[in-house]
Formats: structure tokens, C-alpha cells, sequence
């Protein structure tokens, strides 16, 4: 299994270097075709009475997110051309509370969307809109990366977090392209319920599975030592010298996580090198 096609969507010329770059490393790696979704946001929202000067508030922000994503546009080819990968751009213009059903429309074309890490010091207010697009819209995997740990190569070590959910059964068949080029996997498993159905074997199946698939994996049951899951997955991947964390990604609602926080948010807000989700 491979990669062959891979997207990544950009908003803000500050932050876009990081997927650029990305995209192009990995493109390089399969042998995949790159494509660069520039997206201008139109900042009004439908719905909301701007008086007078609703007219004209409209047609300036529309030009500027015209702009911006001919200003994107330019700046993908460049980088793209630059390193010498097949690719494609495409510059469009978005509402802001439009962005999923623009995602979506290019996603669900593509076998993995590279996206930046969004939360950080450079927290563009669009980014968790696109990370939450690509896992809830397009049905692909996103990979979100942290703009000083950039995958320079196929991860070596991978660490899988699995709690038998499907989110979690889904990022791993659709990390496949990596487990199966990985030295070596680890199946991370806290806590494993006693009711559960894989009690007497907790992740047997799983690697059962990945091993016929050619992937040399490993079993951890780690104890909720810490007080967050999202702590325990990290560290983990300390200690295995993980270059890849896979996991499922919203178990739970994203307004549940966004109020009482979970394992998907916690990862997004710390994680500290490049985290592959699905849901």
C-alpha cells in the first residue's frame, strides 16, 4: 500500500510553509502526487446585520480574500516547483464559516491531508476549522504537523494509541502506508477495561492483523500513570523514539472536548511531533 495522493490546505502565508514542506518530503517518499488547496477567507458571516455598510464590507472583504489566495497561490508553486514534485494548485475563495464544505469537496479525493499543528505560538484561528474538516468532512486521514518536527523521512518508530474504538481501527488502516515501512510499532494500550472484549489478550487482534499485513509490532499495556490519556500516549512516544503517533481522533463530541476537554484536544494542543488521526 502507498500513497498516491496527497493535499494539503492552506490560509495564511505565515503558517504555510510548514505543510508546503511537508507535503513535498512525502510526496517525494511515495512517489505521490501534491496538491495545494489556497483558500482567501471571506471574515463575514452570513446572517449578521452590518447596517449601512453591509454591502460594501462585503464586496472589500471579498476582493481581500481574492487576493490572498492568489498571494497563496503563487507562494505553493513556488515552493512546490522549487522541489521538484508532480503537483497541483488551485486558489478559491471561502466564508469562514464555509471552510468544511470546501475542504471536504477536495479531501475525500485524496489518501492523506497534511495540515499545520493548530494550536501554538502561530494559532491561526482557521486551522482547527481545517484539521476538524479533513477528519469529520472528507473521510481521509490528516496528518497534523508541528512546524520543528517535520517527518524528514518514513518513520521509523511509530506508536499506535488503541482503545478498540473505531476512530482508532480507522487511523490505523489508513496509516498502513507507514506501519508497513516502519522498523518497528508499538500498540500502546492504557488501561485495558476488564470487560473488555479483549481482556485475556488486550491488542492481540490488532496485531494479528497488522502482521499479516507485514508490520512488525509490539504490545504496551501502559497504567494510567499520569493524570491525562493524552500524557501517557505522549510520553510513550518519548520513550519509544516515536517519529509518528497514531490514534483515533473525537471518541467523543468535539463540543464535549472543547468544554470538558479529551484525549484528541489535549494531543492537538501538545503534541510535540507529527500525529496521525482519523475518525
Amino acid at each position: 500500500m502507498s500513497y498516491k495522493s496527497l493535499l494539503t490546505v492552506i490560509t495564511d502565508p505565515e503558517t504555510a510553509l510548514v505543510p508546503l514542506t511537508q507535503l513535498t518530503i512525502l510526496s517525494s517518499l511515495f512517489d505521490a502526487h501534491a496538491d495545494a488547496l489556497c483558500l482567501g477567507i471571506d471574515q463575514t458571516q452570513l446572517g449578521i446585520d452590518y447596517g449601512a455598510t453591509n454591502a460594501t464590507l462585503w464586496q472589500e472583504s471579498l476582493l481581500q480574500a481574492r487576493k490572498d489566495a492568489k498571494k497563496l497561490h503563487e507562494l505553493a508553486s513556488t515552493v512546490l516547483a522549487r522541489n521538484e514534485v508532480n503537483f497541483g494548485t488551485l486558489d478559491e475563495v471561502s466564508l469562514i464559516g464555509d471552510l468544511a464544505r470546501a475542504v471536504a469537496r477536495h479531501g475525500r479525493f485524496t489518501d492523506l491531508i497534511v495540515l499545520n499543528k493548530p494550536y501554538g505560538p502561530q494559532d491561526i484561528s482557521e486551522n482547527e476549522a481545517l484539521v476538524e474538516a479533513g477528519l469529520f468532512q472528507s473521510a481521509a486521514p490528516v496528518l497534523v504537523v508541528p512546524e520543528d518536527r517535520l517527518l524528514q523521512r518514513v518513520p521509523r518508530h511509530v506508536v499506535i494509541g488503541w482503545n478498540e474504538s473505531a476512530e482508532a481501527l480507522t487511523a490505523i488502516r489508513k496509516s498502513l502506508p507507514f506501519l508497513q515501512r516502519a522498523e518497528s510499532v508499538h500498540v500502546a494500550v492504557i488501561d485495558p477495561p476488564r470487560r473488555s472484549l479483549e481482556r485475556s489478550d488486550p491488542g492481540g487482534q490488532l496485531c494479528q492483523m497488522l502482521a499479516r499485513h507485514g508490520v512488525s509490532c509490539e504490545i504496551d499495556v501502559l497504567s494510567q500513570s499520569l493524570p491525562r490519556t493524552s500524557d501517557v500516549l505522549l510520553r510513550h512516544a518519548e520513550d519509544k523514539s516515536a517519529e509518528l503517533l497514531v490514534m483515533g481522533a473525537y471518541g467523543h463530541s468535539r463540543f464535549r472536548e472543547a468544554i470538558l476537554g479529551g484525549a484528541t484536544r489535549n494531543i492537538l494542543e501538545q503534541m510535540d511531533r507529527p500525529v496521525l488521526m482519523a475518525h
